[in-house]
């Protein structure tokens, strides 16, 4: 069974495999480039999963809301706090 090409992505691979852009590496090539290529991933996921701890000030009123929607979603106030930030600063969450 074949498969239809759809994307402009998939149409510019296989243009680039069919004029030689890419290459198979050589044994001696393969290792150095895994090594590498695993020593980047390792980096990607610290950096993804790596926290850090910070200060900041609220106004009480803010903090008892947060307490309160944190309850409303069964987790304690500050992971409510960090999965909020986290959702808007990954686009999950549109700010105003």
């Amino acid at each position: 069974m074949s498969q239809k090409i759809e994307t402009a992505d998939e149409l510019k691979i296989i243009h680039d495999v069919e004029s030689n852009k890419y290459h198979s590496l050589d044994s001696d090539e393969l290792i150095p480039m895994m090594s590498m290529l695993k020593t980047a991933s390792d980096n990607t996921i610290e950096k993804l999963t790596k926290k850090k701890a910070i200060n900041i000030r609220l106004l009480e009123s803010d903090i008892i809301r947060l307490k309160s929607m944190a309850l409303n979603e069964g987790m304690p106030y500050q992971t409510y706090i960090s999965h909020m930030l986290h959702k808007l600063t990954t686009g999950a969450l549109k700010s105003h």
